[in-house]
């Protein structure tokens, strides 16, 4: 039986070299996570504080029971987009009413989620898309960085009500940019783009913060108008359990649906590709993700959190780091927690250009123009699913788009079930291999043999092409006088396959065309045999490879055939 709480099972080796690791690693995070956890809290439409609150409690939860050792789980800024574009439909940003919206919907995300793990439905994670999720991530990308730009350019937004109307805004109010605010924010950009391309081994988003502190201080900008993060209460979280009375909780159930199946295809797919590194130290599970991150969600909740996730940002840097076990994320939460006693006044003098810039350059990068240009490339369905996952989050918004992405990654998977691929081979040249005709020039066509390869489950949904191809073929070449149908790779059959493939039988009848199958695997065969069919099509007709079917030695092909079948 597995070990509830993994952690306990990686420090039975724990070492102090691996301290030291866990210890360098767990720094480097935390201060990553502070700047970060408060740029996301102002996504999500709550003060700044909430994101390190956010930093501290989810964090150490998952460190204790979650399976991979180099997952950092905290505020990320999809998750972050995705809650404030559905809560603020309950309340207004910012308010009391609505952190404790935030905190009901967090409860909701983590029952779902803790729900999933135990019933282990954690398989589900393979039927999202990674076209849909990379158009939705896109689209969420786009959308955070034009909501950034009101902090970056120091303008009030008014009568704005939509993402193209606020993106307008700005070019027919370039009279309102307020250029103190517009020096800061691109200062602190030159630092975040140019300073990565020089070293990734500095924490750039602290030393803007840092920077911007310091600056705001010493030249007092909120003298010059320029937005400052204000007061910040010092102390720790205070418990809390978010009242669910009066509250319309059933209609926040999609919206933490949303969120929990996001929040685990994250975590999940950012652990997963972080373990391919370590295969031999560590596995994934991804019902025990769903558990540990569930009870983050649901312990955080109490606190007044929101939801969280993995961060693939400061995951990344955590495994670069060194990181060997998961105390290097408690290490980092421990950092947060001695920012919350000690740090708050100071940052107090922070201008909210300087997260805005942080969060601008951070979701950028998650646009990829060289994937998206690869999957045009190799596989047009899949970018076209990503494409629509893309227009439909930036057109429907946030909240539907990754459904509309669900929608037509089904609609490609119906297309492709019922038009499977079919291959018309031809014996080459001098040989018994049989190719496709229409990729190998040395494949020669036999005037009256037609030889068609059926690559895929035959059923309800796809009976009607094969039906169709056979048509065709049997018209387009009328000297036809055996047909073979390859069944190497028909791994199922149902019963309207089996009615098509009678059709087909009685149309080639008609004909005057014989008809063979060759290859056949056991699950179709018998079936074949169950429903009858291979006794309409005659033993002499059924056949191990196709050289067989071409052949004269009928008896001998249906003796093997018989003595196989025992």
């Amino acid at each position: 039986m597995k070990n509830p709480f993994p952690i306990v099972d990686s420090l039975k080796s724990y070492s102090v070299g691996w301290f030291k690791k866990d210890l360098f690693a767990g720094l480097v995070v935390g201060v990553m996570l502070i700047p970060q956890g408060m740029a996301y809290a102002m996504i999500a439409g709550l003060p700044p504080i909430y994101g390190l609150y956010t930093a501290i409690v989810p964090t150490i939860i998952y460190a204790l029971i979650g399976s991979s050792r180099h997952v950092s789980v905290g505020p990320v800024a999809m998750d972050s987009l995705i809650l404030v574009a559905g809560a603020s439909a309950f309340a207004v940003e910012g308010t009391s009413e609505y952190i404790l919206v935030v905190a009901t919907i967090t409860l909701l995300v983590g029952a779902i989620q803790l729900s999933m793990g135990i019933l282990k439905l954690g398989f589900i994670a393979n039927f999202l898309s990674k076209p849909v999720i990379l158009g939705f991530t896109f689209a969420a990308a786009v959308i955070i960085s034009i909501k950034q730009l009101k902090y970056l350019f120091g303008v009030q937004l008014e009568g704005v009500s939509g993402l193209l109307d606020e993106f307008i805004y700005y070019f027919l109010h370039i009279d309102q940019i307020h250029f103190p605010t517009l020096w800061i924010s691109l200062v602190s950009l030159l630092i975040l783009v140019i300073g990565k391309k020089i070293t990734s081994k500095i924490p750039l988003s602290l030393v803007v913060v840092l920077l911007g502190m310091g600056i705001s201080y010493y030249f007092q900008l909120d003298k010059l108008g320029i937005s400052l993060v204000g007061y910040l209460p010092s102390g720790l979280p205070e418990f809390s359990i978010p009242t669910v009375s009066g509250l319309p909780w059933g209609e926040f159930l999609p919206l933490a649906i949303t969120l929990a199946l996001m929040g685990f295809v994250e975590i999940y797919s950012i652990g997963q590709r972080l373990q391919s590194k370590h295969k031999a130290e560590y596995d994934i599970n991804a019902n025990q993700e769903l558990v540990s991150l569930g009870l983050a969600n649901v312990i955080g909740s109490l606190f007044r959190t929101f939801p969280s996730t993995a961060s693939f940002s400061r995951s990344a840097v955590n495994e670069s780091s060194g990181a060997k076990t998961t105390l290097a994320s408690v290490i980092a939460a421990i950092i947060v927690v001695l920012a919350l006693l000690f740090l708050m006044p100071v940052f107090q003098f922070l201008p909210h250009a300087v997260l805005g810039a942080i969060i601008f350059v951070a979701v950028l990068g998650l646009i990829d123009f060289n994937l998206a240009k690869n999957l045009w490339k190799t596989d047009r369905y899949d970018f076209v699913m990503l494409l629509s996952s893309f227009l439909g989050t930036l057109i429907l918004g946030i909240e539907w788009g990754i459904g509309f992405g669900i929608l037509i990654s089904l609609v490609v998977l119906v297309y492709k079930t019922s038009a499977p691929h079919m291959a018309v081979l031809g014996r080459v040249s001098g040989t018994n291999f049989f190719r496709n005709l229409d990729r190998f020039d040395a494949a020669i066509d036999d005037a009256y043999v037609s030889i068609l390869r059926f690559d895929a489950r035959l059923f309800f949904a796809n009976v009607g092409s094969l039906k169709s191809k056979v048509e065709q073929l049997i018209k387009e070449k009328p000297t036809t006088k055996k047909f073979i149908l390859d069944a190497q790779s028909m791994i199922d059959i149902d019963s309207s396959g089996i009615e098509g493939l009678e059709d087909i039988i009685n149309h080639l009848n008609d004909c005057d065309v014989e008809f063979h199958m060759v290859s056949i695997i056991g699950p179709v065969r018998d079936k074949l045999f169950k429903t009858g069919l291979m006794d309409k099509v005659g033993m002499a007709r059924i056949h191990d490879c196709i050289e067989d079917a071409l052949s004269d030695h009928t008896d001998k092909q249906k003796l093997v055939f018989q003595t196989n079948a025992k």
